[in-house]
């Protein structure tokens, strides 16, 4: 192992040591941040994907409190539905229309995209939240990596098809669910699908990282064109979720028991990408990555190095043939 590689893994610890310190100190109401402004979102039209379970589902109830209009994009139409019923049962004026999308098909992601563009002419915030973590050597429809080809090449191609419809809002933001996973990862130009040597965490921490490499290209990417479009990668936390449900034995034993422990719910999960949906200072703020409620100014040098990003961003381009229109 290198002196780098060693160097990022105390630095991983001392950040968990730090994330976990703050999730006990809940229990004392302390550590964990909350968004408190009263903001509302009335007409706007949000959309987010994995809005089923999780903190896709508690975004979707939290925004539609603040009078949003939701889109529900969900792989499972029925789960979609009944957790629709669900956010209704405790928001009567919820509005809410669920949507087929399955990120690990770039032909669901075109044809969800094409018939967003059609029924909803303004997209005010895109909240790219679906993910996949720590899964068995799977591959997407199109032959990619599971994780990269959902968490990261899905939400590129999504987004950028329905970034027209985001230039009509005078306030638009990209929102992508990252992880502090990322700050351990690595980008496999050489081998992106992990075919060599593959491992379900090396394979998660890629797409973290690819997830905030994103964000900080896009946002230079629109930047001089449509200031009015930001983009933001948020950490939610370590929460109880189902996307330890790929991990089997004693690997999950251990995250279970650990994140029975010190994991946070949902509620408090959403915390972050509430603030970067709705905080009015944020409209000022573009590329940069959230965690608790807090911009992070200091990254590692595998999260802010621009050539990286530029790499990552012109073979993601690629490996989701897109086409020239929607090129930026």
């Amino acid at each position: 192992m290198s002196f780098r590689r060693i160097y990022v893994e105390i630095v991983m610890t001392l950040m968990f040591v730090k994330e976990f310190t703050q999730n006990l100190l809940r229990f004392v109401y302390m550590g964990r941040n909350r968004y408190k402004k009263t903001n509302r979102l009335d007409g706007k039209v949000v959309v987010i994907t994995g809005a089923n379970t999780g903190i896709g589902k508690e975004t979707a109830y939290q925004l539609s409190l603040r009078g949003a209009k939701i889109i529900m994009c969900c792989r499972d139409v029925d789960r979609g539905l009944a957790a629709a019923a669900d956010i209704i049962v405790k928001n009567s004026r919820a509005v809410l229309t669920v949507m087929e999308l399955n990120l690990s098909s770039l032909s669901s992601v075109r044809r969800l995209a094409k018939q967003l563009t059609q029924k909803e002419p303004t997209i005010d915030i895109l909240i790219n939240n679906a993910g996949v973590m720590m899964c068995p050597p799977m591959t997407t429809d199109d032959g990619f990596e599971m994780q990269f080809g959902t968490n990261h090449l899905g939400h590129f191609l999504l987004t950028l098809l329905l970034l027209d419809n985001m230039k009509t809002s005078a306030d638009a933001r990209v929102i992508t669910v990252s992880s502090m996973h990322a700050m351990r990862g690595q980008i496999y130009f050489s081998d992106i699908n992990l075919k060599d040597n593959y491992s379900p965490l090396e394979a998660y921490c890629q797409s973290k990282l690819a997830n905030i490499h994103f964000t900080r290209q896009l946002a230079k990417r629109v930047a001089k064109q449509w200031p009015h479009i930001t983009a933001h990668a948020v950490h939610p936390g370590t929460i109880r979720s189902d996307l330890f449900r790929h991990l089997t034995g004693l690997t999950a034993l251990i995250y279970k028991t650990i994140g029975f422990i010190f994991n946070i719910d949902c509620d408090l999960g959403v915390q972050t990408t509430l603030h970067c949906a709705l905080d009015p200072e944020v409209r000022h703020e573009t590329g940069f990555y959230y965690s608790n409620c807090k911009k992070v100014e200091c990254l590692l040098r595998e999260a802010s190095d621009d050539w990286i990003g530029r790499k990552l961003w012109l073979l993601s381009e690629q490996m989701v043939s897109i086409e020239d229109k929607y090129m930026i």
